[in-house]
Protein backbone atom coordinates (compact mmCIF):
# COMPACT_ATOMS: atom_id res chain seq x y z
CA UNK A 1 0.00 0.00 0.00
CA UNK A 2 1.53 3.81 -1.32
CA UNK A 3 1.75 5.67 1.71
CA UNK A 4 -0.48 8.66 -0.36
CA UNK A 5 -3.37 6.44 -0.42
CA UNK A 6 -6.31 7.66 1.00
CA UNK A 7 -9.70 6.32 1.53
CA UNK A 8 -13.05 8.39 1.58
CA UNK A 9 -16.73 7.05 1.53
CA UNK A 10 -19.49 8.71 -0.64
CA UNK A 11 -23.15 7.82 0.57
CA UNK A 12 -25.95 8.80 -1.57
CA UNK A 13 -28.92 9.63 1.22
CA UNK A 14 -32.35 10.80 0.35
CA UNK A 15 -34.72 11.26 3.34
CA UNK A 16 -33.04 8.86 5.54
CA UNK A 17 -32.72 10.44 8.80
CA UNK A 18 -33.93 7.51 10.64
CA UNK A 19 -30.86 5.31 9.29
CA UNK A 20 -27.92 7.77 8.21
CA UNK A 21 -26.75 8.26 11.82
CA UNK A 22 -26.28 4.53 12.15
CA UNK A 23 -24.59 3.90 9.14
CA UNK A 24 -22.15 7.13 9.43
CA UNK A 25 -20.91 5.33 12.88
CA UNK A 26 -20.30 2.26 11.84
CA UNK A 27 -18.08 3.50 8.95
CA UNK A 28 -16.51 5.64 11.45
CA UNK A 29 -15.21 2.45 13.23
CA UNK A 30 -13.24 1.68 10.26
CA UNK A 31 -9.78 2.66 10.49
CA UNK A 32 -8.49 3.32 6.73
CA UNK A 33 -11.48 5.20 6.16
CA UNK A 34 -10.90 9.13 6.34
CA UNK A 35 -13.27 10.73 4.93
CA UNK A 36 -17.66 10.50 5.08
CA UNK A 37 -19.32 12.37 2.42
CA UNK A 38 -23.02 12.12 2.38
CA UNK A 39 -24.96 13.33 -0.65
CA UNK A 40 -28.44 15.09 0.56
CA UNK A 41 -30.13 14.75 -2.90
CA UNK A 42 -32.88 17.36 -1.91
CA UNK A 43 -34.13 15.65 1.17
CA UNK A 44 -37.51 16.94 2.87
CA UNK A 45 -36.57 15.40 6.51
CA UNK A 46 -33.02 15.91 8.57
CA UNK A 47 -31.01 13.47 6.70
CA UNK A 48 -28.90 16.13 6.36
CA UNK A 49 -28.56 17.55 10.40
CA UNK A 50 -28.53 14.19 11.39
CA UNK A 51 -24.97 13.16 8.97
CA UNK A 52 -23.87 16.34 10.22
CA UNK A 53 -24.43 15.62 14.14
CA UNK A 54 -23.41 11.50 13.27
CA UNK A 55 -19.19 12.92 12.06
CA UNK A 56 -19.99 13.22 8.28
CA UNK A 57 -19.27 16.25 5.78
CA UNK A 58 -22.39 17.17 4.11
CA UNK A 59 -22.92 17.94 0.60
CA UNK A 60 -26.66 19.38 0.24
CA UNK A 61 -28.73 19.40 -3.04
CA UNK A 62 -31.94 22.13 -3.07
CA UNK A 63 -33.58 19.35 -5.68
CA UNK A 64 -33.39 16.07 -6.19
CA UNK A 65 -31.33 15.01 -8.93
CA UNK A 66 -31.06 11.32 -8.73
CA UNK A 67 -28.56 9.25 -7.80
CA UNK A 68 -26.41 9.29 -10.39
CA UNK A 69 -25.99 12.70 -10.56
CA UNK A 70 -25.80 13.27 -7.09
CA UNK A 71 -22.92 10.70 -6.60
CA UNK A 72 -21.01 12.42 -9.83
CA UNK A 73 -21.30 15.43 -7.34
CA UNK A 74 -19.86 13.66 -4.55
CA UNK A 75 -16.73 12.48 -6.64
CA UNK A 76 -16.65 15.98 -8.16
CA UNK A 77 -15.76 17.01 -4.33
CA UNK A 78 -13.91 14.34 -2.39
CA UNK A 79 -10.02 13.83 -3.12
CA UNK A 80 -9.48 10.56 -1.53
CA UNK A 81 -7.80 8.02 -3.88
CA UNK A 82 -9.69 5.36 -2.99
CA UNK A 83 -13.35 5.79 -2.67
CA UNK A 84 -16.56 3.65 -1.88
CA UNK A 85 -20.10 4.16 -2.64
CA UNK A 86 -22.26 3.19 0.34
CA UNK A 87 -26.15 3.24 0.90
CA UNK A 88 -27.43 5.23 3.36
CA UNK A 89 -29.63 2.48 4.72
CA UNK A 90 -27.54 -0.28 5.54
CA UNK A 91 -26.98 0.90 9.98
CA UNK A 92 -24.67 -0.91 11.92
CA UNK A 93 -23.69 -3.15 9.06
CA UNK A 94 -21.54 -0.63 7.33
CA UNK A 95 -18.64 -2.00 8.97
CA UNK A 96 -18.74 -4.67 6.43
CA UNK A 97 -17.75 -2.12 3.80
CA UNK A 98 -14.02 -2.60 5.29
CA UNK A 99 -14.38 -5.99 3.48
CA UNK A 100 -14.87 -4.31 0.12
CA UNK A 101 -12.03 -1.60 0.51
CA UNK A 102 -9.24 -3.97 1.72
CA UNK A 103 -8.66 -5.42 -1.49
CA UNK A 104 -8.67 -1.97 -3.87
CA UNK A 105 -6.02 -1.00 -0.75
CA UNK A 106 -4.03 -3.90 -1.09
CA UNK A 107 -4.17 -3.61 -4.72
CA UNK A 108 -5.63 -7.06 -5.40
CA UNK A 109 -8.61 -5.11 -6.96
CA UNK A 110 -9.43 -2.03 -9.12
CA UNK A 111 -13.09 -2.11 -8.69
CA UNK A 112 -14.88 -4.16 -5.93
CA UNK A 113 -18.82 -4.93 -5.57
CA UNK A 114 -20.57 -6.11 -2.40
CA UNK A 115 -21.99 -9.62 -2.86
CA UNK A 116 -24.70 -10.28 -0.29
CA UNK A 117 -26.14 -13.12 0.43
CA UNK A 118 -29.69 -14.11 -0.26
CA UNK A 119 -32.22 -13.77 2.47
CA UNK A 120 -35.04 -16.50 1.66
CA UNK A 121 -38.41 -14.79 2.59
CA UNK A 122 -37.55 -11.50 2.26
CA UNK A 123 -37.86 -8.93 -1.20
CA UNK A 124 -39.50 -9.83 -4.18
CA UNK A 125 -39.07 -12.90 -7.14
CA UNK A 126 -35.95 -12.22 -7.71
CA UNK A 127 -36.57 -11.32 -11.31
CA UNK A 128 -34.67 -7.65 -11.49
CA UNK A 129 -31.93 -9.22 -10.29
CA UNK A 130 -32.25 -11.85 -12.54
CA UNK A 131 -32.88 -10.19 -16.14
CA UNK A 132 -30.07 -7.54 -14.87
CA UNK A 133 -27.06 -10.43 -14.68
CA UNK A 134 -28.75 -11.89 -17.93
CA UNK A 135 -28.46 -8.53 -19.76
CA UNK A 136 -24.81 -7.97 -18.37
CA UNK A 137 -23.56 -11.14 -20.04
CA UNK A 138 -25.51 -10.72 -22.97
CA UNK A 139 -23.45 -7.36 -23.47
CA UNK A 140 -20.12 -8.10 -22.34
CA UNK A 141 -20.00 -11.92 -21.62
CA UNK A 142 -18.69 -11.17 -18.27
CA UNK A 143 -20.81 -12.75 -15.68
CA UNK A 144 -21.69 -11.20 -12.04
CA UNK A 145 -23.70 -11.97 -9.34
CA UNK A 146 -24.74 -8.66 -7.79
CA UNK A 147 -24.90 -6.42 -10.54
CA UNK A 148 -27.45 -4.28 -8.68
CA UNK A 149 -25.22 -4.00 -5.69
CA UNK A 150 -24.50 -0.09 -4.68
CA UNK A 151 -22.28 -0.99 -2.23
CA UNK A 152 -18.82 -0.57 -4.24
CA UNK A 153 -14.81 0.44 -3.99
CA UNK A 154 -12.62 1.76 -6.57
CA UNK A 155 -9.54 3.59 -7.29
CA UNK A 156 -11.24 7.17 -7.94
CA UNK A 157 -8.53 7.22 -11.24
CA UNK A 158 -10.78 5.01 -12.69
CA UNK A 159 -14.23 5.89 -12.19
CA UNK A 160 -15.02 7.87 -15.33
CA UNK A 161 -17.78 10.50 -14.56
CA UNK A 162 -19.87 9.53 -17.96
CA UNK A 163 -20.10 6.07 -15.54
CA UNK A 164 -22.45 7.60 -13.81
CA UNK A 165 -24.44 8.99 -16.20
CA UNK A 166 -27.78 6.65 -15.71
CA UNK A 167 -31.02 7.62 -14.58
CA UNK A 168 -32.74 6.15 -11.85
CA UNK A 169 -32.60 2.26 -11.34
CA UNK A 170 -30.35 2.29 -14.08
CA UNK A 171 -27.29 3.51 -12.04
CA UNK A 172 -25.38 0.50 -10.88
CA UNK A 173 -26.39 -1.83 -13.93
CA UNK A 174 -24.97 0.87 -16.87
CA UNK A 175 -22.04 1.80 -14.23
CA UNK A 176 -21.06 -2.02 -14.41
CA UNK A 177 -21.17 -2.76 -17.93
CA UNK A 178 -18.82 0.82 -18.56
CA UNK A 179 -16.68 -1.00 -15.76
CA UNK A 180 -16.08 -3.93 -17.55
CA UNK A 181 -15.54 -2.74 -20.53
CA UNK A 182 -12.91 -0.85 -19.34
CA UNK A 183 -11.23 -3.96 -18.71
CA UNK A 184 -10.39 -3.83 -14.78
CA UNK A 185 -9.94 -5.87 -12.07
CA UNK A 186 -13.27 -6.45 -10.68
CA UNK A 187 -13.44 -8.59 -7.94
CA UNK A 188 -17.12 -9.83 -5.82
CA UNK A 189 -16.73 -9.46 -2.54
CA UNK A 190 -18.82 -11.24 0.16
CA UNK A 191 -19.98 -9.43 2.88
CA UNK A 192 -23.41 -9.35 5.26
CA UNK A 193 -25.36 -6.00 5.26
CA UNK A 194 -28.52 -5.20 5.70
CA UNK A 195 -30.80 -2.89 4.06
CA UNK A 196 -33.77 -1.78 3.79
CA UNK A 197 -35.80 -4.58 1.43
CA UNK A 198 -39.15 -3.93 -0.48
CA UNK A 199 -41.79 -6.31 0.26
CA UNK A 200 -44.33 -8.29 -1.54
CA UNK A 201 -46.80 -5.47 -1.94
CA UNK A 202 -48.59 -2.89 -4.28
CA UNK A 203 -45.82 -0.53 -3.28
CA UNK A 204 -42.89 -3.48 -3.63
CA UNK A 205 -44.24 -4.38 -6.88
CA UNK A 206 -44.44 -0.37 -8.19
CA UNK A 207 -40.73 -0.20 -7.14
CA UNK A 208 -39.35 -3.02 -8.72
CA UNK A 209 -41.31 -2.54 -11.98
CA UNK A 210 -39.80 0.88 -11.99
CA UNK A 211 -36.01 -1.00 -11.40
CA UNK A 212 -36.81 -3.48 -14.58
CA UNK A 213 -37.87 -0.19 -16.83
CA UNK A 214 -34.59 1.74 -15.90
CA UNK A 215 -32.49 -1.13 -16.19
CA UNK A 216 -34.36 -2.32 -19.83
CA UNK A 217 -33.78 0.98 -20.89
CA UNK A 218 -30.07 1.27 -20.38
CA UNK A 219 -29.93 -2.57 -21.94
CA UNK A 220 -31.52 -1.42 -25.22
CA UNK A 221 -29.71 1.42 -25.78
CA UNK A 222 -26.36 -0.39 -24.98
CA UNK A 223 -27.37 -3.31 -27.31
CA UNK A 224 -28.25 -0.40 -29.66
CA UNK A 225 -24.61 0.96 -29.61
CA UNK A 226 -22.63 -2.66 -29.65
CA UNK A 227 -24.87 -4.01 -32.96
Amino acid sequence: MALAETVGIIIHAFNEEDRIGMTIYALKKISCVEKILVIDDGSSDSTAEVARISGAEVLRLEKNLGKGKALKKGLETIETTIVAFVDADIGETAIEIEKLILPVLEGHADVTIAKIPFVPGKGGFGIVKKFSRLALEKLTGIGLESVLSGQRCFRREIMNPQFLKYNRFGIEFGMTVDLINSNLRIMEVPIQIQHRVTGKDLKGFIHRGKQFFDILTVFLSKSLLKY
